[in-house]
């Protein structure tokens, strides 16, 4: 079995930036909002008790630079303590690096992603049946609609006529039309971080991994960072209705996020998000490798266009918020018996990666099987109310 531990790195961040997280602090049993500086963690939740406080602030990462505290750790021997099967429980180990804010995701962002929603939908979540319609499709509508914007008057003549050839779905609707698909991707303070299992839904046979960028939101609707995250997918599940979305994202242990936010700052912004490379790689028990990327540069709607139709006068998340902007890699690699495409078996381990944002690695197994989520906000806020930080 692929060895998670050999990704437990400072490797696993990137070189530079301004990077805050969270780490389970034993001495206090719960959660440290921290700061990296050199090779160390620095504790600053004296200054912001939670991620969401110091996304709030006027500039977070000028607030976050001038915050002080102790030296939580070296940056190494967190990452190394962090996987459960090599864990100390009586020194500090990482966390995902949110806490208040809603988990909200962006989909069917990318042409090729649109393209197999609709396969999904048409093979009503059977692997076997998914090549074919992937042909019939791609000869009717093409594989490359980079260019076409959504809502625009070339999109709704192409959704004309695929009205008219009877080639239309609600897959396609999101795709090309006025109104991006948001949904919610999990619960607060749900998600996983780097280094520990990732669940899926164990009536699945058909599920991938899917590679994304995810924005860090301010409650004003302000962006002010980004990580990295997988956004666990069931495609049996979502294939067979659209209206069991809610099973297929959201289950135990389903959002992974990687260790640490960057926030923006005069060495990193939105700009870089909209060029963003990501590479994906799964290996397996079975020796089985799978490469894949996804490249933010060919996303169909800007991820600020994106965040507007999460955010504002028609919704507000008083915490602030992230969002999965969506991925452009679709799994179509035979890992068993040809034309049955790829699906995860236990075991796997999935990397997710781009040079600004560092690493991302977890372990998938069943969400009955991965570790209880036990630890919610009103945890959180009883444990800060004990340490006097609120």
């Amino acid at each position: 079995m692929p060895a998670l531990a050999d990704h437990m790195t400072a490797n696993s961040l990137p070189g530079d930036g301004l990077l805050v997280g969270r780490v389970w602090n034993p001495a206090v049993a719960g959660p440290c909002v921290v700061r990296r500086e050199g090779g160390n963690l620095v504790d600053i939740t004296s200054s912001f008790p939670t991620i969401r406080d110091l996304c709030e602030a006027g500039d977070p990462a000028a607030a976050a630079r001038a915050a002080t505290g102790p030296a939580l750790g070296e940056v190494s021997a967190i990452l190394a303590n962090t996987p459960a099967e090599a864990r100390d429980p009586n020194k500090p180990w990482l966390l995902a690096p949110i806490d208040l804010q809603a988990i909200k995701a962006a989909g069917v962002t990318f042409a090729t992603s649109m393209l197999e929603r609709v396969i999904e939908e048409r093979a009503r979540g059977n692997a076997a049946a998914a090549a074919d319609i992937r042909a019939s499709i791609g000869a009717l509508i093409g594989d490359d609609l980079s260019k076409l914007k959504p809502g625009s008057p070339e999109a709704m003549k192409l959704k004309q006529i695929l009205i008219e050839k009877g080639a239309w779905s609600q897959y396609l609707e999101v795709g090309i039309g006025p109104d991006a698909e948001i949904f919610t991707k999990s619960q607060i303070m749900s998600a996983v971080g780097h280094g520990m299992e990732a669940g899926l839904h164990p009536s699945s046979t058909w599920n991938n991994p899917e590679p994304e960028v995810v924005l860090v939101v301010a409650s004003s609707g302000r962006i002010v960072g980004a990580t990295l995250g997988n956004d666990v997918n069931l495609r049996d599940v979502e294939g067979r209705s659209a209206l069991l979305l809610g099973k297929a994202k959201d289950n135990n242990a389903s959002c992974a996020l990687s260790p640490m936010l960057r926030l923006f700052d005069a060495s990193f912004s939105l700009d870089d998000v909209r060029t963003m490379q990501l590479a994906l790689r799964v290996e397996g028990g079975d020796g089985f490798v799978l490469n894949g990327a996804s490249n933010m540069s060919k996303i169909s709607r800007d991820p600020a266009d994106l965040v507007r139709q999460m955010i504002g006068s028609h919704h507000q998340y008083p915490d602030g918020a992230v969002l999965f902007l969506g991925t452009l890699f679709a799994p179509v690699q035979d890992r068993g018996e040809p034309g049955k495409g790829f699906t995860h078996q236990l075991g796997d381990v999935v990397t997710v990666a781009s040079p600004q944002l560092g690493i991302l690695s977890n372990r998938m197994t069943t969400s009955d099987k991965a570790p209880p989520w036990t630890f919610g906000a009103s945890h959180l806020l009883r444990n800060l109310a004990s340490r006097g930080l609120l």
